[in-house]
């Protein structure tokens, strides 16, 4: 990293003008520290996108909710979480990324108390939404500590494996806590959880995260931050309306088209900004551009495969939501193990070569689940498909990570970790609809558990597919790249 004339010995400074102490090439023990307080912050934030779905029937029973707005609690938290969290990758670089990570985590425990004592649906709803917004904030401002405090290279992987690790981890583990939480006391403790663990980091984090800044703060792109954030909700608002109402829903059509002109208008307003929101020559990286596909075909993938093994489980073998959920426990393994290995793969074999070989576990390992049956001996396999596809999408999930934050200055780490957590964000939310399209197509109300099973086996092609075509895509456009 280049010195700039008048920094003191010791003091590194980034091609951005970003100014911090250097950083060790081992793990000390402040960076143990460090790196706990935002694996903790992460994995609450994990757990929190899938700790409701579970509880949803009793949540709507409990509030008044009338079936139809059900959906509307989790759409409520992924707009906001989705729709923002560029916008709050580039707040972070300007006010500085521990101040947004510490005001995110606050807003956090606030909302989740909220909404743990919410009388009304309308108190719910608002509760989730800024919860959305605080992990739209906590996120990528998370992420970017976490990358400037560790050096590029084995250290970053090493973070960086760990936290996607145990972001997975999270979300199974969401499912998981939901039902347990709900059986044994009440749904409200799937808010109220998260509250004393917010608490505990806001007090520890001051005390061991520095502060993390570019020495002149940028100017905010206030039109390109207006043209990707409405962008992108008008683009996760379409996704969710299409997978609730199908793809022929006009509110859905208009959504996504206009989300997809917004965010044409984003790419062309960022050409023009003396100051943008994210800078074109950043969006024509290459390891920016495919590290991105590569991680955004994850994320839709084994989402939505978790979605298709509900289905099957629920509507095929008769299993309780709560039995569905524990039963994700190995792929919460699987995704444990891929992510703890990351590091040492990606030193033996390089990122791309990691992107290829997690995306073709994973495609093998889906392929595999198309052979299920009707009965519950078929458990053994649907166990050991998801444990193997938990270790390659892990694979090819810190292998995104690093790809897409590598080679980039200190001072815009906010806006490349904001384009990774949007990149999360909206495969998340894309997946489901994606699948539950396929999976129901020509599935009717009176349609048995053989139709159900076909359908489930169709979806299922088609996600192992999209993961084959991203490893295809990491090897022919990341060669050459920077650290592949």
């Amino acid at each position: 990293m280049a010195m700039v004339e008048g920094v003191p010995a010791g003091v590194e400074a980034s091609v951005g003008g970003s100014v911090r102490e250097s950083v060790p090439d081992r793990m000390t023990g402040r960076l143990r520290l460090v790196l706990v307080v935002l694996l903790v912050a992460q994995f609450m934030l994990a757990v929190d996108f899938s700790i409701l779905n579970v509880a949803l029937p009793v949540v709507g029973q409990g509030l008044g909710f009338p079936l139809a707005d059900l959906q509307w609690i989790g759409t409520s938290f992924a707009l906001a979480a989705a729709g923002f969290t560029l916008l709050f990758g580039r707040i972070a670089d300007i006010v500085g990324r521990r101040r947004l990570f510490l005001a995110g985590l606050a807003l956090l425990g606030i909302s989740s108390l909220v909404g743990g004592l919410a009388v009304s649906p309308a108190m719910l709803l608002a509760a989730r939404v800024a919860q959305g917004l605080a992990t739209a904030a906590v996120t990528p401002a998370g992420l970017s500590l976490l990358t400037s405090s560790f050096p590029e290279g084995p250290l970053r992987d090493k973070a960086l494996g760990l936290n996607g690790a145990l972001m997975s981890a999270g979300f199974t583990a969401g499912a998981v806590l939901g039902g347990v939480l709900t059986d044994l006391l009440s749904w409200r403790w799937a808010f109220f959880v998260n509250v004393p663990v917010a608490v505990a980091v806001l007090i520890v984090a001051p005390l061991v995260i520095k502060e993390s800044r570019p020495a002149v703060r940028p100017r905010l792109d206030v039109p390109g931050a207006l043209a990707v954030t409405l962008g992108l909700l008008a683009l996760v608002l379409g996704l969710t309306t299409a997978g609730e109402k199908g793809w022929g829903d006009p509110v859905g059509l208009v959504s996504l088209t206009t989300g997809a002109v917004l965010l044409v208008v984003f790419y062309v307003v960022e050409k023009g900004a003396s100051a943008p929101l994210v800078p074109v020559a950043m969006l024509r990286r290459r390891t920016v551009i495919w590290g991105n596909v590569a991680g955004l075909i994850a994320f839709v993938t084994e989402t939505s495969l978790v979605f298709l093994m509900t289905l099957y489980l629920q509507k095929v073998l008769g299993f309780s939501p709560l039995a569905a959920g524990l039963s994700f426990g190995v792929l919460g393994l699987g995704t444990v193990a891929g992510g703890l290995v990351a590091a040492r793969v990606i030193g033996r074999i390089g990122t791309r070569a990691t992107l290829v070989t997690g995306g073709a576990v994973q495609a093998v390992a889906t392929v595999a689940l198309v052979a299920l049956g009707d009965d519950r001996g078929w458990m053994a396999l649907l166990l050991a498909g998801t444990f193997l596809g938990g270790i390659g999408n892990m694979l090819v999930i810190v292998g995104f990570m690093v790809t897409a934050t590598s080679g980039i200055p200190d001072a815009e780490q906010g806006m490349a970790t904001g384009l990774a957590t949007m990149t999360q964000q909206v495969g998340i939310t894309m997946g489901a609809p994606v699948m539950s399209a396929i999976a129901t197509a020509g599935i009717t109300a009176s349609s048995g558990t053989g139709a159900v099973l076909d359908g489930i086996g169709n979806a299922v092609l088609v996600n192992a597919a999209i993961v084959l075509a991203g490893a295809v895509l990491a090897a022919l456009f990341l060669r050459g790249a920077r650290r592949t």
